[in-house]
């Protein structure tokens, strides 16, 4: 399993979620966020904006549907077509294990068989 963290601008947030829905992700975490990227912020006149507010997105999918879940995000999060800066990033990490609160339960990847405890 993979844990795949997105930030992305506010108002593509409803973008990505509804596309991860339709790409049949619908669990998701939403996180505000701020923070800055390479362009260290915003500059407007005198001012410089160092935190720029963000949505993080977290959700965890199989590994064999990385590269599915990847291309719905950037498909959904991308500014135009050519995309521009502050459009987001895009975090791919392994989740060791996973345990549902109210039973205790221990969860497995369905596409593996389960591991002997």
């Amino acid at each position: 399993m993979l844990m795949i963290r997105t930030i992305v601008r506010p108002e593509k947030v409803y973008d990505v979620m509804q596309g991860l829905l339709e790409a049949g992700f619908p669990a998701v975490t939403k996180i505000s966020v701020v923070g800055r990227g390479k362009q260290r912020g915003l500059q407007v006149a005198d001012v410089v904006y160092d935190e720029i507010p963000k949505e993080m997105l977290i959700t965890v999918v199989p590994d064999i549907d990385k590269d599915f879940v990847i291309r719905a995000i950037i498909e959904n999060a991308k500014s135009g077509s050519d995309g521009k800066f502050g459009d987001g990033k895009i975090f791919v990490s392994a989740v060791e294990e996973i345990y549902t609160i109210s039973t205790g339960e221990r969860e497995t990847d369905p596409l593996l068989p389960a591991k002997e405890a």
